[in-house]
């Protein structure tokens, strides 16, 4: 059991011992699992004084994720937003690692958007998540101190409360953007396939831009209602973003949106939120991290509608950049290739830590 003399998080108790957390989940059982990713599994518990938590159980003996693991407590330690999983606590017993959160109870945006019988979320719904999850992870940039870079923003790490209140999850792939002693480059493929910044491919790093062209992929699909890889769609057009590309810039121009909007919708959205999420999208998705917007950009853009003259960073609206499409074939030929050899691909592979949080 981890000793209260160690410290805790906060000024409440945080620790908690093994048989606590296995009561809570009543021993763990499969009936409380939540999701299962490649770390361990979720599992709902409810604590003695009748809370309702998430308790993440790290899968025993992993060097990756005993080092997840740390990372996770030392940075969400660090986190207090509206926008974020709030981490309760944490134990460490032998071999046993576990981090206890809030239950979100009302799943993910992947679920809603993507899940088999799900009825269609709503144009105003989805405006209100993108503007929530813009919020949290404007916070960990600019925000917080040590800043916070998340690395792994996605659908399926976007949790939603019952009144669809966005709560950014999981920051067990995240880093301390002022941590000197860690550089952002590594040798171990970080994020999640069709979600990563071109940039990735050839320098290994992640940084603030780098989440910012992944929460433009989410905006993308709450935008289109399509996946961020979809092998069901015609040969070249598998990828969210460079399908997307053109049609954006089509759209801001046109003011026409018939091409990119999410069909379920029936035409059933306001316009003008429409070009403000589609510019925010396509600013957000530039081949160039520099062009990218700060999150606080888009934050303003989404909660205020008005013109987005700070989002253009020298660019026309819709503009990404120049560049060969034939270095952006081959770079994500070599996702494919180190993430999945001669297998055929998910977009999820590289989720780490999947965890659907399912009431």
């Amino acid at each position: 059991m981890y000793s209260p003399d160690h410290g805790g998080i906060g000024n409440s108790r945080s620790w908690f011992t093994y048989e606590e957390l296995s009561e809570a989940t009543n021993g763990f059982s499969p009936d409380t699992v939540l999701g299962e990713g490649g770390f361990g599994c979720v599992y709902k518990g409810v604590l003695s004084d009748g809370r309702e938590v998430a308790v993440k159980q790290l899968k025993s003996g992993s060097g990756q994720g005993e080092r997840e693991f740390r990372a996770e407590v030392e940075i969400i330690s660090r986190v207090h937003h509206r926008h974020l999983v709030s981490l309760v606590g944490y134990c460490i017993s032998e071999q046993q690692r576990l981090l206890v959160y809030d239950y979100v109870p009302n799943d993910t945006l992947d679920y809603h958007l993507h899940g088999k019988g799900r009825p269609t979320m709503d144009w105003a719904t989805r405006v209100k998540v993108a503007a929530g999850a813009a919020r949290g992870l404007a916070y960990l940039h600019e925000d917080c101190h040590p800043r916070i870079i998340h690395r792994d923003i996605k659908s399926s790490n976007i949790l939603l409360d019952i009144n669809f209140e966005a709560r950014v999850a999981d920051f067990g792939l995240a880093r301390l953007a002022g941590d000197a002693s860690n550089t952002h480059v590594t040798t171990r493929v970080m994020g999640t396939f069709g979600y990563l910044a071109p940039e990735y491919a050839s320098s290994g790093k992640l940084t603030e831009k780098s989440d910012v062209y992944s929460y433009g992929v989410v905006l993308l699909e709450l935008i289109t209602g399509r996946k961020p890889v979809d092998q069901s769609q015609p040969l070249g057009d598998e990828s969210l973003v460079e399908w997307a590309r053109p049609l954006l810039a089509q759209a801001l121009e046109t003011e026409n949106f018939d091409d990119v909007v999410d069909p379920r919708l029936e035409k059933n959205y306001v316009a003008g939120e429409m070009f403000r999420m589609i510019e925010a999208a396509a600013a957000c998705v530039r081949h160039s991290g520099s062009k990218r917007p700060k999150m606080s950009q888009v934050v303003r853009a989404l909660d205020s509608m008005d013109e987005l003259s700070d989002l253009s960073n020298g660019m026309k609206p819709g503009q990404s950049e120049i560049f060969d499409s034939r270095e952006q074939s081959a770079q994500i030929r070599m996702f494919q290739k180190m993430a999945f050899g001669s297998q055929e691909y998910s977009s999820d592979f590289f989720n780490y830590s999947q965890s659907s949080y399912r009431s």
